[in-house]
């Protein structure tokens, strides 16, 4: 059920201002692109702050900012604990990652494969993450349409059209400089609007945040099990373990993270970066599940439920339809424009990538044409990043039943992603895998991954975990029959351990 007429011309406003101020300041690097360097790695010049806000802009979408309030509305507050996890997940991307694929000089994270493996596993690995992506970016598109249908009415189609347009138009003349700027814009949007609209909603609950607690509670919103039962669909031991497994995957092996690391003036900011990123989460985190609870809160103590009464179709929903039933004018804008700066921010981040893989993984290594010069790979770089946002616009008009938007998109994660992660590990761990024995490990780790995905009641937090392990066991075995590499070939590719003990590159 939507509403319509619910913005004013204040709400309009600021909207309108956000859009024109985003593409403003994405449009101020359009000068600065002169090479594939440029456009894709903002020529190594970014500083570790940039890097890091922008790496977590990035990953941090429209999903997180509706899928977040409405995982606690249908379920609880649990899905928070998985940000434990990140305090695994980025150590061991720093120590063990970002070092290999910065001293390498690498544009995308799948040139580590071929040098270790072979080409054909590089093409592999990129392929996935090509697929992977575009599954992720349409549900990324998804959702602010769905927030703005709720709020103004206005259709799906027009929203998720008007949101890949804009965003491709950017990125397609500013590189990924732009790219980086605006995140960093957009993301104080979203974290400006979400303290200021938690602030108004908690005066209107009863006791403020101590009575939110209370409430949630009362109503097991803030119960997480401890079990080691893997059916159960949200853990303790999943939200630290499973999802730790699913946070590599976005920080080590994906391109839309690795590309801006790459970014980093150097080693060291890179580095720096990805700690930042951590700092940064954790305040994001407990805001926005805060929110959630403050939402629940509010209309339990009214004794409505939007939900249930049919006044919303899904507890995505429940965010806009807060904001724009509850809050005074101006914040209806405000929500829209904070959810449209963490869409276009990741749709953004993921286009550029796309056409970095595309163009390094595909085109640079498997063309038979002439090698073409800057200006030319530049023009294909930006049809590719046009072409990739069409198809986007495409994919977000059909992606529809994969359960809420948080679960949705880890699932997409954990599917593709977990036997892609075991190649990484098998070949930055193991001097012994060879080519054959990865790639029969990642068939080894989508077949383990099908039955449990659509046969059993394993909980979505697991698929990630599951399939990096089944693809590590399998391509480390099969690597005894299909033989040893040898360790001359292995030279700065593989993690070795010093005689004292300690682990040091090459």
């Amino acid at each position: 059920m939507t509403q319509v007429g619910l913005f004013t011309w204040i709400d309009y406003a600021i909207f309108a201002a956000y859009l024109i101020a985003s593409v403003s300041v994405g449009l101020l690097f359009i000068k600065e692109q002169r090479t594939i360097k440029d456009y894709f790695l903002a020529g190594r010049s970014m500083n570790s702050i940039l890097v890091g806000v922008s790496v977590l802009a990035a990953l941090t979408s429209g999903i997180s900012y509706l899928g977040g309030p409405g995982e606690v509305y249908a379920h609880g507050t649990g899905m928070a604990w998985y940000a434990l996890s990140f305090f695994i997940a980025t150590p061991i991307t720093t120590l063990i990652f970002v070092p290999f694929f910065y001293q390498a000089r690498f544009y995308t994270a799948y040139q580590y494969l071929e040098e270790r493996f072979s080409v054909q596993v590089r093409v592999l690995s990129s392929s996935l993450f090509i697929v992977r992506v575009l599954l992720w970016l349409a549900l990324v598109a998804y959702a602010p349409a769905l927030a703005l249908e709720q709020v103004t009415g206005l259709p799906l189609w027009l929203t998720i059209v008007c949101t890949g347009v804009l965003t491709t138009f950017y990125t397609t003349l500013g590189g990924m400089k732009a790219v980086i700027w605006t995140d960093t814009l957009q993301f104080v949007v979203l974290f400006g609007g979400l303290i200021v609209i938690l602030a108004v909603a908690l005066v209107q609950v009863p006791g403020g945040m101590t009575g939110a607690f209370e409430i949630g509670r009362a109503a097991g919103k803030l119960d997480v099990s401890f079990s080691l039962d893997p059916s159960i669909r949200i853990t303790f031991a999943g939200l630290l373990v499973g999802s730790m497994f699913t946070n590599l995957v976005q920080l080590a092996t994906d391109q839309v993270a690795v590309q801006r690391y790459l970014t980093a003036s150097s080693l060291r900011e890179a580095k720096r970066a990805l700690w930042i990123k951590l700092a940064l989460l954790l305040p994001v985190i407990a805001v926005v599940y805060s929110t959630g609870l403050v939402i629940f809160a509010f209309y339990h103590a009214q004794g409505e439920d939007p939900l249930a009464a049919g006044k919303i179709s899904s507890p995505d929903q429940i965010l806009p339809y807060f904001v724009v039933h509850e809050l005074p004018v101006g914040l209806p804008g405000l929500l829209i424009a904070a959810i449209f700066a963490a869409t276009m921010s990741a749709t953004s981040s993921g286009l550029n990538a796309l056409a970095s893989a595309t163009t390094v993984d595909f085109y640079q290594r498997l063309a038979r044409a002439p090698r073409q010069g800057d200006e030319e790979q530049l023009r294909l770089a930006r049809r590719l990043t046009i072409a990739y946002g069409a198809l986007v616009i495409v994919l977000a008009l059909v992606v529809h039943r994969l359960g809420t938007l948080a679960e949705a998109s880890i699932k997409a994660v954990g599917l593709v992603g977990g036997p892609l992660l075991g190649m990484f590990l098998l070949g930055m761990l193991s001097r012994r895998v060879s080519a054959t024995g990865a790639v029969i490990g990642w068939f080894a780790g989508v077949l383990a991954l099908i039955p449990v995905a659509f046969g059993t009641g394993i909980s979505f937090l697991w698929y990630a975990m599951i399939g990096c392990l089944a693809t590590m066991t399998v391509g480390w075995m099969a690597s005894f029959i299909w033989g040893q590499p040898q360790s001359s070939e292995l030279d700065k590719l593989v993690v070795r351990r010093s005689p004292g003990g300690a682990q040091h590159l090459g």
